[in-house]
C-alpha cells in the first residue's frame, strides 16, 4: 500500500544521504518534498504540515547541519516522527478481570467486519487463548450464516439465534452469559453496519455496548478509502466511544494516507491490520515497524515472526550455514519461495527484507506471484541436480532443454536466473552483522 510514498521518500532521503554536508536550504528542500509526498499519498494536510514542522525543528535542535552524517541523522529524525504519528508505541489488547473480555467490532456496511472477526479470533486462538464469536449483525442477508460458516472452516464456536425472533443486543446478552460459563476469554462481537452513519446504527450499537460492557470497541475501517475512513472513525469515536481502529485491505494499492493519518486525527490507536483474504493474513499493529516499510528499511522483526511460524530450526541452521559459506542455490531458492508462499503476500514479505527498496526495477516482486511460482517450480524441477547446485553451467542448450521440459521459453529460463542472481546477492547481505542478526534471531526463537 505504501509502495509510492516509499519509493519518493526513498528517493528525497537517497539525495540528502549522498551529500557529506548539509546546509539549511537543503533540508528545507527536501522537507517540501516529504510533504509533497505525504499530501500526494492522501495524508491529512494538518498532519503532514505538522509532522514537517517538527522534523525542522528537531533537525535545528539536534544541530545536524555540523554532524558528521547529517543525512543520516534527517532520516533518523523522520523515522522517529513518522513512527509517532503512526502511533508510537505497540497498542496491545485489554483484558478482563474475569472472562469473558467483550470485544465489539463496528463499522459501515462493506468494511469486511465478519471476515475480520474470525482473523481476531484466529489470532488470539494462536496465543493459546479461549475464543467465541457472537453473530449480532441481524441486519445484512446471510451475516449469520456467513459468520457460522466462518466458525466452522476455524473450528471456533459461534453463538448465533434465528435473525427473525431476536434482537442484537439480545444476541449479545446471551452469548456473553453462554462465555462466561463457559469460562471463554474472549467473546468477538460481530454488528451490523449501514451504508452511511445514522442514528438508528448508533442506538443499536450503544444498547449493546451498554449491555455488554467491553474491554474493547473496535473501528473496522477500510484502508482503500482513505480520508473518508478518517471522518468515519471522528464521528464513530464521538458517539460511540472507541478504544482501537483495525484497518482492512492494506494489501491493496490505495495511496495509505488513512493510516498516517489515523491516530493523529482521530486520537484512537489502530491494533490490528488486515493484510490479506486469508485467515491467517492478520497482524497486529506495529507503528516503527510500519514506518521502517514506508522508509524502505526492511521489517526484519515481523518477517522473523512470520518465518518462525514456517521454519524448524534445523532448515534455519542450514540456511544460515549455506549464506555464511557463499553456497545458497537453486533448490535453496526454491525452499524459500515455497515456504514464504506460506507467510502471505510476497510482496509485502519481500518489502519487509532490508534493502530490497534499492532493487525495486531490477528485482519487481510483483513478478513472484503465485502463478509465476508454479512457473518457477517447473523451470527449477527440470534442471538437472548439478544445474540446480551451480547455475553458471546452463548455456544455450540446456537452458533450451529446461524450457522445453517445463512449458516455459528460453527468456523466461533467463529471468528466473537472473532472478536467482539478485537473490545471492541479497544472501550476501543477510551474512553481514545485521542480516546475521536477523537469522540467528530466527533460529533461536524456535
Amino acid at each position: 500500500m505504501f509502495e509510492s510514498l516509499s519509493d519518493k521518500l526513498g528517493g528525497v532521503f537517497g539525495r540528502l544521504t549522498s551529500r557529506g554536508k548539509l546546509s539549511e536550504k537543503d533540508v528545507d528542500a527536501a522537507l517540501r518534498e516529504v510533504r509533497l509526498a505525504l499530501l500526494e499519498a492522501d495524508v491529512d494536510f494538518k498532519v503532514a504540515r505538522q509532522f514537517v514542522k517538527t522534523v525542522k525543528e528537531r533537525a535545528e535542535g539536534d544541530k545536524i547541519f555540523t554532524s558528521l552524517t547529517p543525512g543520516q541523522s534527517v532520516v533518523r529524525i523522520v523515522r522517529e516522527e513518522l513512527t509517532e504519528i503512526l502511533g508510537g508505541e505497540t497498542a496491545e489488547l485489554a483484558r478482563a478481570d474475569r472472562p469473558p473480555s467483550v470485544i465489539m467490532l463496528v463499522g459501515l456496511q462493506g468494511t469486511g467486519k465478519t471476515t475480520l472477526a474470525a482473523k481476531l479470533a484466529l489470532s488470539l486462538r494462536k496465543e493459546k487463548h479461549t475464543v467465541m464469536m457472537a453473530a449480532c449483525d441481524l441486519q445484512r442477508p446471510a451475516a449469520v450464516d456467513q459468520l457460522n460458516q466462518l466458525g466452522k472452516q476455524l473450528d471456533i464456536d459461534v453463538y448465533s439465534e434465528e435473525p427473525s425472533s431476536s434482537t442484537p443486543v439480545k444476541v449479545a446478552t446471551a452469548a456473553v452469559k453462554k462465555a462466561a460459563g463457559e469460562n471463554i476469554h474472549y467473546l468477538i462481537l460481530d454488528t451490523a453496519g449501514r451504508l452511511a452513519i445514522d442514528d438508528t446504527l448508533m442506538g443499536e450499537l450503544e444498547e449493546i455496548r451498554d449491555a455488554t460492557s467491553p474491554v474493547e470497541t473496535l473501528l473496522v475501517l477500510d484502508a482503500m478509502t482513505g480520508q473518508d475512513a478518517v471522518r468515519s472513525g471522528s464521528e464513530f469515536n464521538s458517539r460511540i466511544g472507541l478504544t482501537g481502529i483495525v484497518l482492512t485491505k492494506m494489501d491493496g494499492d490505495a495511496r495509505g494516507g488513512a493510516a498516517l493519518s489515523m491516530r493523529s486525527v482521530t486520537g484512537v490507536p489502530i491494533k490490528y491490520i488486515s493484510i490479506g483474504e486469508r485467515p491467517d493474513q492478520f497482524e497486529v499493529y506495529h507503528p516503527d515497524r510500519i514506518a521502517s516499510r514506508i522508509l524502505g528499511m526492511g521489517d526484519v522483526e515481523t518477517l522473523i515472526e512470520k518465518a518462525e511460524i514456517q521454519f524448524d530450526s534445523d532448515q534455519a541452521l542450514d540456511l544460515e550455514r549455506k549464506i555464511r559459506k557463499n553456497q545458497f542455490d537453486l533448490n535453496d531458492m526454491l525452499q524459500q519461495f515455497q515456504t514464504i508462499k506460506k507467510m502471505g503476500s510476497l510482496t509485502d514479505v519481500l518489502g519487509m527484507i532490508p534493502g530490497m527498496g534499492a532493487l525495486r526495477g531490477k528485482f519487481n516482486p510483483k513478478d513472484l506471484d503465485e502463478r509465476r511460482m508454479a512457473q518457477v517450480e517447473a523451470i527449477i524441477y527440470s534442471m538437472t541436480a548439478a544445474e540446480r547446485q551451480d547455475p553458471s553451467i546452463i548455456n544455450g542448450s540446456r537452458r533450451k532443454r529446461i524450457a522445453n521440459g517445463s512449458g516455459s521459453s528460453p527468456a523466461q529460463v533467463n529471468q528466473l536466473l537472473a532472478q536467482f542472481k539478485q537473490m545471492q546477492k541479497m544472501m550476501k547481505k543477510m551474512a553481514g552483522p545485521g542480516g546475521k542478526r536477523a537469522l540467528m534471531g530466527m533460529i533461536g526463537r524456535n
